[in-house]
């Protein structure tokens, strides 16, 4: 969720950014394209073009907003040559990554490709579009520590998740860590994490010494690894530093990274060895301060740099439980439920 200082480890190769509905050559038969979003804070995706001879294989979609139908349009029309989509390949769930995934597959009749916990959790959560805002939710944000007012606005907004993500295909093509995918004459190697998203696909082709990292690995901001009412208990942040130290030993350094957000980069290692710091350090925080009981809300001072307003409070919090439950999980915190339901953690 927050911004990191930039590692002076990493170096950025290109100069240039694609403006929507351009393409740039990043490696032989990549494509880098870039797709607006409606938020001020993260403004763009980055998504990847992948010659697949008769066409191209897409990797991640942008999110269905108006602006990424004339994106992809002016891209498909133009720079991308009026070639066909054959296959598209999801990195994950979230909206801006799958959202127009539907409406590609069915303007293409290709399939959509992804891994199995991020199809099933995406058409789990589309399912919530327009339902009132369940009572586990409320509670889960009251235990927090929300006042009525963040309350009002979660049971205000609730169902939204599907209303940026064009009807999903019925059927998908599962992708599976370690299965080696053949695109275009060239073998690209699937590389699962977790802890952002369920079962986050990455993928390494070694012919090329490139990586399309999605928000696995990214070079200037942290993904944001949260804790959601579907399972209050859940240990994402653990999964999350598991799969970074995974990865690492698994790629090489000298890998082209492609993000789906900032710009591409190299030094991979030297950006896991900071994502893991920075959370290792923000739990050493909690852990130093949690001598007195704190509910969630409290401690966004300990591991956030901006302002938490109301249109970041739920990733806050999700962030914030995340990282309590993993310290939890290592025996360093005790949770009690105060008589009102609300959550209070204590070094252990």
């Amino acid at each position: 969720m927050q911004d990191k200082p930039v590692d002076a480890a990493l170096t950025y190769p290109f100069d240039a950014i694609p403006e929507p509905g351009q393409a740039l050559e990043v490696a032989p038969g990549v494509r880098w394209l870039r797709m607006r979003l409606p938020m001020p804070a993260l403004n763009h995706i980055n998504v990847w073009a992948l010659e697949d001879a008769p066409g191209w294989t897409l990797v991640d979609t942008g999110m269905d907003t108006p602006a990424t139908v004339a994106d992809w349009q002016n891209a498909l029309s133009g720079a991308l040559g009026a070639r066909p989509v054959v296959r598209v390949i999801c990195t994950h769930m979230h909206p801006d990554h799958i959202g127009m995934a539907g409406w590609l597959t069915r303007q293409h009749g290709c399939r959509l490709w992804t891994t199995r916990l991020e199809y099933v959790t995406c058409r789990m959560l589309v399912a919530d579009t327009g339902r009132e805002a369940p009572a586990d939710g409320v509670r889960f944000y009251h235990a927090a520590g929300w006042d009525a007012a963040a309350l009002e606005h979660y049971r205000a907004r609730f169902g939204g998740f599907g209303k940026a993500v064009y009807a999903l295909p019925d059927s998908y093509r599962r992708v599976m860590d370690g299965e080696e995918l053949a695109i275009g004459g060239r073998t690209w190697r699937a590389v699962i994490g977790r802890g952002h998203s369920p079962e986050h696909l990455c993928l390494h082709c070694p012919e090329l010494g490139v990586l399309i990292s999605g928000d696995q690995v990214l070079p200037r901001i942290t993904s944001n690894v949260s804790v959601f009412p579907t399972e209050p208990d859940a240990d994402p942040l653990s999964e999350w530093l598991a799969s970074l130290g995974s990865i690492r030993e698994r790629l090489s350094d000298d890998l082209l990274i492609l993000p789906s957000h900032n710009e591409p980069f190299r030094g991979l290692h030297a950006r896991l060895e900071a994502l893991i710091a920075g959370h290792e350090e923000g739990l050493a925080r909690l852990a130093a301060e949690l001598t007195t009981p704190k509910r969630a809300v409290d401690v966004f001072g300990l591991l956030f740099r901006r302002r938490v307003g109301v249109d970041l409070l739920g990733m806050a919090t999700g962030e914030s439980i995340a990282h309590l439950n993993c310290l939890m999980a290592r025996g360093l915190l005790t949770r009690e439920l105060d008589s009102a339901g609300v959550a209070w953690y204590r070094r252990s």
